[in-house]
């Protein structure tokens, strides 16, 4: 198994890039059937874009910005912004059907912190569904796609320059074990929710991807910031459906038990306050007794079923009426605005491998990821990647091999008992509040389960990313976006990124 270019991951990200680097030819690997386990289906919120009359790209990325919190790299931002309209009539032009009003023109909502109705819908809250249907209809009919499903990767394939050279992969139908050569690697991998017990991703977003190239050398910056969504549906489903925050851009409130409005205690913005800040109101809210829940019944109301198709039906199966009734919401694990260091092409620090999509942290989320940019961003640097390699000269490396530990562990998925005492521990002691002592019992929890009797490739990805995250968020001894420390509240005067290169810390190695 071989290719110039090899994609890791069919989500948008893989898909997008993809499709841009035509005509050099490509192979995407995905572990599931195309469409099928990925996060980006279940995104309801939308894409964030400049393409309304009042709207300037200036004024999109001003909002972004300010929702880093300090943290946003001013280029990569302003890339992303001016990119918006662009992507969307490229997204348009390959079938995806935006909602418009009656005129004819793009309908957009406004999400949290943003300062303009920006936000382009399809079918009301199912855009990651309608544009990963346009995106897999044209891969498949792309003749310089290749696209190979239920193909496990293991791990990176490096040489002995440190260069990558494709991945260890698994493929599952044959049984085997294979080394896929390649000559330039993009993991376009996903997010990582499915480390926690309560998330809005799919159990398998394990944070594979940044496990990879941590372990091949690669920079990792800023894993601490795992952003939790404010309003998943607290009905004792995991992963927990989503109450997309375009609610709350049509009217939809936050309201204890009593009906009672409690947003605009905690900020100015009321309920379309940062995530971070909705977040944790709601979860001071839960914690004081008082529950959280969002109140649709008078912004939305009978409309409820044709615009949020998505969180109606998943209200309905908990028999619950949004028209005529609360809501009950909690804070999920939900988006992971840290990952593989890149510059603004997509490049990471090691030769060979890129990184697109939530794996990578191009520099345009900060500490706090502004509502629906996250489509965007995988358009907006997926295409600069494949600007990068559609014309390069691309070699096959014959030297590249697998680290050592890989051969000696089964290839399978993490044991679900294993899984889920790591997730809970990660939701214990480092999910939207944290505290040093707590974070050090998980380090000392992690540690203790890299040495599992049951371990497998999964398990062993699974841990390395846990380890990350905990890592990044002891060292960092302040509050700021979506890392809160009880014990240190307060948000540092300097602005300062973490940066992790992981290699030391697998010392089994070959």
């Amino acid at each position: 198994m071989s290719s110039d270019i090899l994609i890791i991951g069919a989500g948008v990200a893989g898909l997008y890039t993809a499709l841009k680097l035509a005509p050099r030819p490509v192979t995407i690997v995905t572990a599931r059937p195309l469409g099928e386990g990925g996060a980006t289906p279940w995104a309801q919120g939308g894409l964030a874009a400049a393409v309304g009359p009042d709207d300037t790209p200036n004024l999109h990325f001003a909002d972004t910005m300010q929702a880093g919190a300090g943290l946003v790299d001013p280029e990569a931002a302003h890339i992303l912004a001016t990119a918006g309209p662009v992507a969307v009539e490229d997204l348009l032009r390959l079938g995806v059907e935006f909602d418009r009003d009656e005129n004819g023109a793009l309908k957009l909502g406004r999400e949290a912190a943003h300062c303009r109705d920006r936000i382009v819908h399809a079918t009301g809250d199912q855009a990651g569904a309608a544009i990963m249907k346009a995106l897999i209809a044209a891969a498949r009919r792309s003749e310089h796609i290749t696209i190979l499903e239920r193909i496990v990767v293991e791990d990176l394939l490096i040489d002995d320059h440190n260069v990558v050279g494709g991945a260890l992969v698994y493929d599952v139908e044959a049984g085997e074990r294979e080394a896929f050569e390649a000559g330039e690697t993009v993991l376009a991998t996903g997010g990582l929710g499915g480390l926690y017990a309560v998330t809005t991703n799919p159990k398998p977003a394990q944070g594979h991807g940044l496990a990879f190239a941590a372990r091949a050398g690669a920079m990792i910056r800023d894993p601490e910031f795992v952003q939790f969504h404010p309003t998943a549906l607290d009905i004792g489903l995991d992963p927990a459906p989503l109450a997309t925050e375009a609610l709350r851009g049509d009217g939809a409130v936050l309201v204890n038990k009593d009906g009672k409005p409690f947003m605009a205690t905690y900020h100015r913005d009321g309920d379309l306050a940062p995530r971070d800040i909705v977040a944790r109101a709601v979860e001071a809210e839960i914690k004081a007794g008082r529950g959280a829940f969002l109140d649709a019944r008078d912004a939305i109301g009978a409309k409820f079923p044709n615009a949020f198709p998505t969180v109606f039906s998943a209200c309905q199966a908990a028999k619950i009426d949004p028209r005529t009734e609360f809501m009950p919401v909690a804070p999920a694990a939900h988006y992971h605005m840290g990952g593989v260091e890149t510059d603004l092409d997509g490049r990471t620090s090691i030769l060979g491998l890129w990184a697109v999509g939530e794996v990578a942290s191009t520099g345009v989320h900060g500490a706090n990821r502004l509502a629906s940019n996250s489509l965007l961003e995988a358009i907006v640097f997926g295409a600069r990647i494949a600007d990068q390699l559609r014309e390069a000269p691309i070699e096959l490396s014959e030297e590249a091999g697998a680290p050592g530990d890989r051969m000696e562990i089964s290839p399978l998925p993490a044991p679900a008992g294993e899984m889920m005492k790591l997730r809970k521990a990660m939701t214990e002691h480092c999910a939207l509040i944290r505290e040093g002592e707590g974070l050090a019992d998980l380090l000392e929890l992690i540690h203790k389960m890299h040495e599992s009797e049951n371990m497998t490739s999964g398990l062993k990805s699974a841990l390395v990313t846990a380890e990350l995250i905990a890592q990044g968020a002891l060292a960092r001894e302040e509050s700021r976006g979506g890392h809160f420390r009880s014990d240190f509240p307060g948000k540092d005067d300097e602005a300062f990124h973490t940066e992790i290169a992981a290699t030391h810390l697998y010392e089994d190695e070959a």
